[in-house]
């Protein structure tokens, strides 16, 4: 089948990723920048015999994608700040009882009401540690439209692969610019299940302990026996105060993310292969001013380059060490107060590296020009670029 070219908003982009991934469970509460994904979803899922339910409020709307998805389906939500606030117990529930479903959070300024139609990157460190509790999340985060497309079918698959949450990290500009997108054939898309027990159901282990840490996962109706809670329990659901158990639980959710981060990482790297001593590191829509600021910067034979986690969480440690070792001066753009910043300064070698910031957190994005302004002051600074 011939690919088709469509115009699309980032939204409408992650409608279109989502039903090819599979999705076919929505469960949500309109709220800005991310309404458009609801709507969406209440098109076309009607048409694919899926199921959209528009709940009371944000609460609901996760404990909803929770429920669907123990009884087989796909499922996913969309909010922004707020709401993706409510959501975090039943976050936490889903993290618990290791339950796949994608979690869009569409970025806007706050904190509370604050921007709802102002782009922010303030949900940086929530989406990766937003619930109380012992966890590693998953969370990616697109920059460009068809790039939402793509990435929404992955965190669709990474959530049934893994077995767990997955969030969708975009921007108010993201989720709201035009751009032409590739739309793949479905026979092209690679999409992914989640393992399905082939035990009898005397033997089944909704919680099994394997080499992997991910268990297969029977539905509700399938005919097997389990019990699920948010307790601390055992391989077969029900609750424990055994501290084995209570160990191999937890270790269970952290080592099946840990183990993995550098398989579910994924980097792009711009003008980094002749070493350059300074770079930027951003993600989202700043990562597209950072890469025309690079263009900009080497047209002035300036030797800069720049790196763009396309993976927030987890970070994959060792390739992000390996990528910056030449770099002296770190540039870390982003429109917060200061978030990824703390993750980098955390993982990156500061005695060889200095960090930079270069925030902005008035609802506006970070231009090119800001971002070469502040190359040419390191410049200045006396590191030779």
């Amino acid at each position: 089948m011939e690919k088709q070219v469509k115009l699309l908003q980032g939204n409408e982009a992650c409608v279109e990723g989502a039903v090819m991934a599979g999705v076919r469970f929505f469960g949500g509460y309109p709220i800005t920048p991310s309404t458009e994904i609801a709507e969406g979803m209440a098109r076309r899922l009607p048409l694919l015999g899926g199921r959209f339910m528009q709940m009371e409020d944000e609460i609901a709307s996760m404990a909803s994608i929770i429920g669907a998805s123990c009884a087989g389906a796909k499922s996913m939500t969309a909010t922004s700040g707020p709401g993706f606030s409510l959501m975090q117990e039943n976050l936490g529930y889903a993290y618990i009882t290791e339950t796949p479903c994608v979690i869009v959070n569409v970025q806007r300024g706050g904190p509370s009401t604050g921007l709802p139609t102002k782009v922010s990157q303030a949900d940086t460190m929530q989406a990766g540690f937003g619930t109380h509790g012992d966890y590693r999340a998953i969370a990616l985060a697109p920059s460009g439209v068809e790039e939402i497309l793509y990435q929404t079918i992955e965190a669709v698959n990474l959530s049934e692969m893994y077995r767990t949450p997955v969030v969708l990290l975009l921007d108010e500009v993201t989720a709201h610019m035009r751009e032409k997108v590739m739309i793949p054939s479905p026979e092209d898309v690679d999409v992914k299940q989640r393992r399905k027990p082939t035990v009898p159901p005397d033997w089944y282990k909704h919680f099994e302990i394997s080499p992997t840490g991910v268990s297969p996962m029977a539905a509700f109706g399938d005919g097997y026996r389990f019990n699920i809670t948010g307790l601390t329990h055992d391989q077969v659901g029900f609750p424990t105060a055994v501290s084995s158990e209570i160990v191999a639980m937890l270790d269970k959710l952290r080592d099946k993310i840990v183990k993995n981060a550098e398989d579910i990482c994924d980097y792009e790297l711009t003008e980094m292969d002749d070493d350059p001593k300074v770079a930027i590191v951003s993600y989202g829509i700043v990562a597209r001013a950072a890469k025309q600021a690079v263009m900009m910067a080497r047209d002035q034979r300036l030797k800069v380059g720049a790196v763009r986690p396309k993976t927030i969480w987890p970070l994959a440690v060792n390739r992000l060490r390996k990528l910056l070792k030449p770099v002296r001066k770190l540039i870390v753009a982003e429109l917060n107060q200061g978030q990824l910043i703390n993750m980098i300064k955390h993982h990156v070698d500061r005695r060889h590296t200095e960090i930079i910031p270069l925030q902005r957190y008035d609802g506006e994005l970070i231009t090119p020009a800001q971002i070469l302004n502040k190359i040419k002051e390191v410049k200045h600074h006396g590191t030779q670029v």
